[in-house]
C-alpha cells in the first residue's frame, strides 16, 4: 500500500466485510498488518530485512464472493485515501513485488 503506516491502519479500520484477524485456516477473508502484529517484536531493521514494511498488508482470501471482497477493499481504500494527510493522498495499491517469492517445487 502506498502511504504511511497510519494509512494502512485506516484502510483496515474501514473494512466492513473483511476481518482484522490473524487466524489460519479460516473460511472468511482476513487482513493483518504484519509490522503491527506478527512481526511487532522485531526491530524496524529486522522487519525491513524480512520484507515487512509499515504499509504491508497480508490478505487471506476466504469463501465470500469475490465481488464483495473487492467492493469492501475498494471502499476501505477510498476512505483511507480521504482520511490521509495531504502529503499522503496517494493511498493506492502498488504492483506486487516478487523478490521475496520462492518458487514452489512439486
Amino acid at each position: 500500500l502506498h502511504g504511511s503506516k497510519d494509512t494502512a491502519t485506516a484502510l483496515i479500520d474501514n473494512l466492513k466485510l473483511i476481518s482484522h484477524l490473524a487466524n489460519v485456516g479460516d473460511a472468511k477473508t482476513l487482513i493483518i498488518q504484519p509490522s503491527a502484529t506478527t512481526h511487532q517484536q522485531l526491530s524496524e531493521a529486522e522487519q525491513t530485512a524480512s520484507g515487512v514494511t509499515p504499509t504491508l498488508l497480508r490478505l487471506s482470501v476466504g469463501i465470500e464472493h469475490i465481488d464483495d471482497i473487492l467492493a469492501d477493499l475498494g471502499q476501505a481504500l477510498a476512505a483511507a485515501t480521504a482520511a490521509a494527510p495531504q502529503g499522503e493522498a496517494d493511498a493506492s495499491i502498488p504492483e506486487p513485488q516478487t523478490e521475496h517469492v520462492q518458487p514452489l517445487e512439486v
